[in-house]
């Protein structure tokens, strides 16, 4: 199981300390979650949080816009340093062009869908795409109980990808922890966003590594 660390839940008074920690932690990704306020009922923080991280960061960063029209901050995102830009099928008014426009800029291509967005509405653009993410929450705010409806969406997702010969990772956000990430290991996940599980803990490195381990 790969694990990617959710920047939203760490301590922003020290944030060069909770970006070093996941540095130095057997994490694979880290999760930086861009809120506009408009597309999700939060403001989180925005490309001088991403610059700054990005100039220390030393793992992948996998950035995740919760924002209304995204293809206008591709090369942004690029210039951040970013390994992945996921943006939302429901904000983005021609996918497929915002899915090409972010490989062209370098970076691996991820589309998210929230908890209503039935997985189908993917069977055209899952041949594009390098990874999605299912939203096991609401998004907008951490800390969110987990939608259970989302174990079927990753076993149709899984589906979906094996029927294609898609090459997407999947990847879910919302209520993971030891218990929720062993039933996403066994419905096909690949990828597990955690973030208060992982910053609020006494030891992020022991709950990181137990996420990892989960098969």
């Amino acid at each position: 199981m790969e694990v990617s660390p959710s920047l939203l839940a760490a301590d922003f008074l020290d944030l060069r300390k909770e970006v070093e920690m996941i540095n130095g932690s057997a994490a694979d990704y880290l999760h930086l979650d861009v809120m506009d306020g408009v597309f999700v009922p939060n403001i989180s923080f925005g490309f001088s949080v991403l610059n700054s991280v990005g100039k220390i960061c030393e793992k992948p960063m996998d950035v995740h816009l919760m924002i209304v029209e995204p293809d206008k901050w591709v090369n942004q995102v690029r210039d951040t340093g970013a390994h992945l830009m996921n943006v939302h099928y429901e904000a983005c008014r021609h996918l497929h062009s915002t899915v090409g426009a972010i490989h062209k800029a370098g970076m691996k291509a991820g589309v998210t869908l929230n908890p209503a967005t039935p997985v189908v509405m993917l069977e055209d653009i899952i041949g594009d795409v390098d990874l999605v993410l299912l939203m096991s929450v609401n998004p907008g705010f951490g800390g969110q109980p987990f939608i259970r409806h989302t174990l079927d969406k990753v076993r149709q997702l899984k589906e979906l990808i094996s029927k294609t010969g898609s090459h997407a990772k999947i990847e879910v956000d919302g209520g993971v922890n030891e218990t929720t990430g062993a039933e996403l290991a066994a419905a096909g996940t690949d990828i597990l966003v955690a973030g208060s599980y992982v910053f609020g803990a006494p030891d992020p490195h022991a709950r990181i590594n137990l996420l990892k381990n989960l098969k």
